[in-house]
């Protein structure tokens, strides 16, 4: 079987499953490299489900907002998979005056752009959700957000890709990329050399240590968040649930369990070997902090909690797009932990971006390029 492609992808997570799958509408051959033994063993299956615009830094919002008008409507029937997507709309709940000012701050930055978000205080948020507690003092508003299953929609990608024609490869560890007069041309890994027209680099942290051979540097850390689910509770409310700080954020699924990710302030204590381990303190302040919002899951029991690591951009965002130094190489990570509601929309548009040079939305502001010290 041939190891040539025009386009190689190197991390087989919900990013390089769903440009795999518009390239390959699209009538390109593609070929998909994964390091680990699973599809999506990343934060593809690490993550809370949001599918939301409100809370984003303006530069991405743009994409996000085109893939839940145009994509994620009709999601479920494309990839004859129910992703589970519910449009009900997203609650960023604050309690003091420090939450209500970040509430404040995102919501305008995000009219700006032409978001349908708004600020709305305790009792109206207790209108839209009545089991929340009287500590909650104001919230942003967003109808159009919702939430999905991070689950079902990579294996939607993968599975629908794959029927048109994509080679997905896993235990393959990307170790080196090459250029070939000038162009990047080839992925070496530790068994095998592949070839392509282009290399799209979706490998989450990982990317910044295989860009780095052929010198480029994406600034990035890791950072771990945890996620937990309970058994499932009676129907209580459809909308997407996070905070001012990001501190916790989560929803209940179709099954009526809940679903609740976050951070504690102690995930720097993990040691990355290779394999997300939860931190015993992680639970126990996240189930904390969810008490305070929601008195009526204190008895609520945990099923399981899991974990993973985060791609952290310095500046908050990811990186798409062409590499002008590097002719041949398309960057799409750095998602900062919420780059399964974005997926859609940013893989389409990277799609178009290899197949036409062009882009639906203006990524411009999401190039490696933007790093660049200006003289």
């Amino acid at each position: 079987m041939s190891n040539a492609a025009d386009v190689v992808i190197i991390g087989g997570g919900i990013i390089g499953c769903s440009i795999a799958y518009y390239l390959a509408k699209k009538g390109t051959s593609v070929i998909v490299l994964e390091g680990s033994d699973h599809i999506g063993n990343g934060g593809s299956s690490r993550n809370g489900g949001g599918v939301r615009q409100s809370g984003r830094d303006p530069r991405e919002l743009p994409l996000v907002m085109y893939g839940i008008k145009n994509l994620w409507p009709t999601l479920s029937e494309e990839l004859e998979v129910d992703c589970e997507y519910h449009q009900d709309g997203n609650l960023r709940l604050g309690k003091t005056e420090k939450h209500k000012q970040i509430l404040e701050g995102l919501t305008e930055r995000a009219v700006k752009v032409g978001l349908d978000v708004r600020m709305i205080d305790g009792d109206e948020v207790r209108k839209i959700n009545p089991y929340l507690s009287e500590e909650v003092t104001c919230a942003s508003w967003c109808p159009t957000d919702g939430h999905a299953n991070p689950l079902t929609t990579t294996l939607g990608y993968y599975k629908m890709a794959r029927r048109l024609g994509v080679r997905f490869i896993t235990g393959e560890k990307v170790t080196e990329l090459k250029k070939v007069k000038g162009k990047l041309r080839k992925v070496i890994t530790e068994n095998n050399v592949y070839e392509g027209d282009t290399i799209v680099v979706a490998a989450g942290y990982q990317s910044r240590k295989i860009v780095e051979t052929v010198g480029i540097d994406i600034p990035m850390t890791q950072n771990m968040i945890e996620c937990l689910v309970t058994e499932a509770e009676p129907h209580m409310f459809d909308q997407m649930l996070g905070t001012a700080e990001a501190d916790f954020y989560g929803h209940q699924t179709k099954h009526g369990s809940f679903v609740f990710g976050g951070t504690s302030g102690f995930e720097g204590v993990n040691k990355d070997n290779g394999t997300p381990i939860c931190n015993s303190m992680t639970a126990s302040c996240e189930c904390r902090g969810i008490m305070k919002y929601f008195p009526a899951l204190a008895d609520a029991k945990i099923v399981r909690t899991w974990s993973g690591w985060v791609d952290m951009m310095v500046d908050g965002v990811p990186v798409l797009g062409n590499v002008p130094e590097v002719p041949g190489l398309v960057l799409a990570a750095g998602f900062c932990g919420h780059g399964f509601g974005i997926a859609p929309g940013a893989a389409y548009n990277i799609a178009e971006l290899i197949t036409t040079g062009t882009t639906p939305v203006d990524i411009s502001a999401l190039r490696y390029d933007r790093f660049k010290t200006k003289i």
